[in-house]
Formats: C-alpha cells, sequence, structure tokens
C-alpha cells in the first residue's frame, strides 16, 4: 500500500490516494469503517461482506459508501487497485446524493462520463507518480462550490469529531446552533449516519490508532474514552476496526497497519484526513 497527500486544491474535499498491490491467488482482509471510497479496479475482482451481512461484488468503478462496521474483503487473483477516500465535500462533488442510502453499500460508477476512461488510462500508466497525477486532475475537474453555510457545518462537525475524546452531540448543538432533529438530517446527508453513530465510529477510530501506532495501554483509554466498562470497550474496538484491543497491539493484519498508516501522512494533510 502506498498512500499520496493530495494537492491543496483537493485537500478539503478528498483525504488520500492510495494504491494496494496484492499477489496471491486468493486475498482476504478487513477494513476498518470507513469514509466512502472510490476504487479502480485494474486487476482482479471480488466481494464486499459488510457488517450487516450483505456480500456485494465489487465493480471495476467502484463507489463504496460509508461503512459503519468493519468490512471483509476477497480478492480473486492478484490484484492493484487505485482508490480515493472522500470526504463530505468530495461525496457532494462524485455522487451528490444522501450518503446515508449507499452506507455500507457499493455503487458501479462505470456508466459515469469520464470514469472509465480514467480507468483505462490508470491501466495503461508507467508508474505510481503518473496515477496519482491522472487522479488529481481528474478530481479537479469535478469540484463543485459549496455554499459558505455547508463548509461552516463541515468544519465544525469535523472539529467536533477530533475535539473530545467521546464527542458529546450537546456540544456540537451549541457549535452549531442546530437542533439534534436538523443536526441529524445534515449528518445522515454529508457523513451517512447519525451524530450519535458517527461519534461512536471516530470514537474508536481515534482509540484503534492510539493503540496500534502510539502503543498506548488499551485499558487506560477504556477509562478515558467514557465507556461504559472494558467489554463495551471490546465490542466497539471490534465492531468498528474488527479486530479486538488486543489483536491490534499483538497481531493487527496487514491491511489494518497500512489503514492505520494512513496517519503518517501528519502535517499534510488536516488532522480529519489522517482518519479517512
Amino acid at each position: 500500500m502506498r498512500y499520496f497527500a493530495l494537492p491543496d486544491q483537493l485537500n478539503a474535499y478528498f483525504g488520500s490516494l492510495y494504491i494496494f498491490t496484492e499477489t496471491a491467488e486468493h486475498y482476504s482482509d478487513v477494513t476498518r469503517a470507513d469514509v466512502p471510497q472510490l476504487r479502480f479496479m485494474l486487476e482482479s475482482h471480488g466481494d464486499y461482506h459488510f457488517h450487516d451481512g450483505t456480500v456485494a461484488p465489487t465493480p471495476e468503478i467502484c463507489l463504496l459508501g460509508p461503512t459503519l462496521g468493519a468490512t471483509r474483503f476477497e480478492l480473486r487473483g492478484p490484484g492493484r487497485v487505485v482508490g480515493i477516500s472522500l470526504l463530505p465535500a468530495g461525496w457532494i462533488a462524485l455522487h451528490g446524493g444522501d450518503a446515508s442510502i449507499l452506507t455500507d453499500r457499493v455503487q458501479d460508477m462505470g456508466d459515469r462520463p469520464g470514469y472509465r476512461d480514467l480507468l483505462d488510462k490508470l491501466r495503461a500508466a508507467e508508474g505510481a507518480e503518473e496515477m496519482a497525477t491522472l487522479c488529481w486532475a481528474f478530481l479537479a475537474e469535478r469540484l463543485v462550490a459549496l455554499p459558505e453555510s455547508t463548509w461552516r457545518l463541515l468544519e465544525a462537525v469535523d472539529g467536533w469529531l477530533m475535539g473530545e475524546g467521546s464527542p458529546r452531540i450537546e456540544t456540537l448543538a451549541d457549535m452549531t446552533g442546530l437542533s439534534p432533529r436538523q443536526l441529524a438530517r445534515l449528518t445522515n446527508k454529508y457523513y451517512g449516519c447519525s451524530p450519535k453513530l458517527l461519534a461512536r465510529k471516530y470514537r474508536a477510530l481515534r482509540c484503534s490508532a492510539r493503540i496500534a501506532l502510539d502503543h498506548e495501554s488499551w485499558q487506560e483509554l477504556c477509562e478515558d474514552g467514557r465507556f461504559y466498562d472494558q467489554s463495551h470497550f471490546i465490542r466497539e474496538i471490534k465492531h468498528f476496526i474488527g479486530l479486538t484491543p488486543h489483536q491490534l497491539q499483538t497481531e493487527p493484519t496487514a491491511v489494518a497497519q497500512l489503514t492505520l498508516l494512513r496517519r503518517s501522512l501528519g502535517g499534510d494533510v488536516a488532522v480529519i484526513n489522517r482518519f479517512s
């Protein structure tokens, strides 16, 4: 897995670009709950197994909606995948609909103008840098201007998610001046779920990074993160990450390790982007 930090003009819309390769005849792993992903299958094909039991084949050009639990994927044959993670503004630019409709689901983007042409160019590209350059141009053409009120809302929600150990809805309501009902409608539209579920998801993402990368004690994180008890902490991490806290410490899977390394992009991206 190789990550690329995005050019400044794309940084508010997309989290990162990555190129994933594997050479096995059959490959399976688990990815954590995440933001939407646009993926171009240069080689191989497979399936997504979502946490609710739904199984979906992977289109060659796949828009994976926001995921609210760990997702297992399978690839049949050696594979190469170019992926781009979408922040809410990027979701608006590439899809435009209610994100909650595509939560834990996939959409085939092969019939959208320009997408299949990009897939062909990526397959013919001579190296990773050329692939990244092709993607930058493709994404830049699709950016849309957002109202200032939308930018302010997205900044408030992102700051809320990253600013508290266990984000409280009351805090977000105070920050935005919106009612819980209004916030639920807007976070479903832009993030794919209610504020409460969104807070749980990002609490788990932050805790998993601190366990696996910072080597912090998960027992201490459990006490600091407003979890009911250790059993609750373990269930939350397992649900959203696909591994127990102990597994994150001692035997994280290859994809879990590589995904967590997004955070190593550091100052090149906004804080929220390091988890996307």
